[in-house]
């Protein structure tokens, strides 16, 4: 069936919240949330092959290294797998002392009475209960009133705080959602929940956990801050609830709802890392925690290893994260675009010569080395790509830093091995292409120097003494001139009818210390009247120099014209 040309036949767009003064856009935030990981829970249940005890376990110990202190682990009226396996945490005292492990049950007696014997034992516990209050599910799936729901809510309130009374020694802590909140009626939604408020005698110092759920995200991020906020200003007792998200994707934007959601009074996010759930995903806790980290906020939690945090996930869920994911994504720190591979190129030379901390380097909101990724894969080289990324991986492979015109005459040389590949090209792809081109340290070219001697004549010219390979046979070969280069440059004249003129010269040091290296590049007008370019590295400057008119020599009697792989 195609799409309606008339989707209003069908679809009614989502009510406005009646909220005229409303706060929250003209707030920002400026401390991280209580944090709720729901991956062992929400997460578990939306995937093809649901997590034995090894992948949970490992996936828990994953939360506590990334500092994750409130962790849903399961329902365990599910069955036996998620009742062993949090008690099994209980018993074998696996939870650490500052964190507070979460079970979920649904509001019924049996349900919550098993909830409540996975945690026997525990130091400290959440209970979270929930029963869905929107019309539809009050009418479609259940077929009841607005009566009916509220008494399953006061009357599984009661039953929570019945089953705590009979463990005393378990600080107990109790959530309650009003499941579907995004799409009830928000008075009803506030009346249910003081109801339950009431019911458990929730005060400032004890307060009761209220899960506000886009169970299905139906509206735009910014009605959802106009419900929290309505939600915050006419709850009564506010100051004994938290007000927690759990925001859904089905629109795309449970991030934005999250954070808009905390903008409008909210305390806790509850959500997965990297946004596995159910349909298109949970709320991303990764992404709403660095994104307030490249606003200056620290999010108390720690992806200094990005790569095996997503290791994990990806092992325990048995899902790819995607290579575009923000912050996690394989790709999301790389540029093949050559402007964007320039302006980059260009940030980080900035930032190096800066003295100034604050990070500015263009298309990277964040640096990679926080997160604990190097810059090797930050530009990659592929047909679209210009002479900046394949200078950025070559100073970065080999410390090499290519004058502008030289940049600007290697890079035919890379589009054409790309091209002629049809593939993106790695650094040592990139290193072998322009070894070739140049003749550096390539055995078959018709130019090679063994070694030379210097000295300076009775007249004050130099006098260049060397024995070269030519053609594959050595030769003792000399020349004058009022310096080196001058008289390597005169001695390949003389000896070989090769004349060149040097346009410009440069050279730079590759390393520091005992074990530096020295590159010289040398442009020069060829015979043909094109110009062409030498490159000669050696742990000595002038011998570098020398390398570099032979390897001028050398493309000189080629000619630059045509690329070679």
């Amino acid at each position: 069936m195609p799409m309606l040309k008339d989707p209003s036949r069908k679809y009614s767009p989502f009510p406005q919240i009646d909220l005229p003064d409303r706060q929250w856009p003209s707030r920002t935030i400026t401390a991280p949330p209580r944090w709720l990981s729901t991956d062992l829970r929400d997460g578990n249940q939306s995937i093809i092959d649901p997590m034995d005890a090894v992948k949970k376990n490992r996936f828990f110990d994953l939360l506590l290294e990334v500092g994750v202190k409130e962790i849903e682990v399961g329902f365990p009226s599910a069955g036996a797998t998620e009742f062993d396996f949090i008690s099994g945490l209980v018993r074998s005292d696996r939870i650490p002392d500052d964190v507070t492990v979460q079970v979920l049950t649904q509001a019924r007696e049996d349900l919550i009475k098993r909830s409540f014997e996975s945690l026997e034992g525990a130091r400290e516990a959440i209970v979270h209960m929930y029963n869905a209050v929107s019309p539809a599910w009050r009418e479609i799936v259940f077929q009841m009133s607005r009566e009916d729901v509220l008494a399953i809510a006061v009357k599984g309130a009661q039953l929570m705080a019945d089953e705590a009374d009979k463990r005393s020694d378990t600080k107990w802590h109790f959530e309650y959602s009003p499941e579907t909140f995004s799409t009830a009626e928000i008075d009803f939604s506030i009346e249910v929940c003081a109801a339950v408020m009431e019911t458990v005698g929730a005060t400032k110092e004890w307060p009761l956990i209220l899960n506000l759920p886009a169970t299905v995200e139906a509206a735009t991020p910014n009605i959802y801050a106009d419900q929290i906020e309505y939600f915050c200003k006419h709850l009564p007792n506010r100051e004994a609830a938290i007000i927690s998200l759990h925001t859904h994707n089905d629109r795309g934007t449970g991030v934005a709802a999250a954070e808009l959601g905390i903008m409008a009074g909210a305390d806790r996010v509850e959500g997965c890392l990297f946004g596995n759930g159910e349909r298109t995903g949970n709320c991303c806790l990764v992404t709403v925690a660095m994104n307030m980290y490249t606003q200056g906020i620290d999010p108390d939690l720690d992806f200094s290893n990005i790569d095996k945090v997503i290791e994990t996930v990806e092992y325990c869920n048995q899902l790819p994260v995607h290579p575009r994911h923000p912050y996690g994504g394989e790709l999301v720190f790389t540029a093949f675009s050559g402007s964007h591979q320039d302006a980059i190129k260009k940030g980080f030379t900035a930032q190096a010569e800066r003295n100034d901390e604050q990070w500015r380097v263009p298309y990277l909101p964040i640096d990679p080395a926080d997160l604990g990724r190097d810059y090797e894969a930050v530009i990659r080289v592929n047909s679209q790509s210009g002479k900046g990324g394949f200078a950025w991986v070559l100073e970065q492979g080999q410390g090499l830093k290519l004058p502008k015109r030289l940049q600007a005459d290697f890079s035919r040389h890379v589009q054409y091995m790309a091209d002629v590949e049809g593939r993106e090209l790695n650094a040592p792809d990139i290193w072998q292409c322009f070894k070739e081109t140049y003749y550096v340290k390539v055995e078959k070219r018709r130019f090679r120097l063994i070694d030379y001697d210097e000295s300076r004549a009775g007249d004050g010219t130099r006098v260049f003494v060397g024995t070269v390979v030519v053609d594959g046979v050595e030769q003792r070969v000399s020349g004058k001139g009022k310096g080196l280069m001058s008289s390597v440059l005169a001695t390949i004249k003389e000896a070989y009818d090769l004349d060149f003129e040097v346009l410009d010269y440069s050279e730079h040091a590759l390393g520091s210390g005992i074990d530096a290296r020295a590159a010289a590049y040398l442009e020069c007008k060829l015979p043909n009247g094109q110009t062409g370019w030498g490159v000669g590295i050696d742990q000595d400057v002038s011998t570098a120099s020398v390398r570099a008119i032979l390897s001028a020599a050398n493309v000189a009697s080629e000619g630059p014209g045509t690329p070679r792989l």
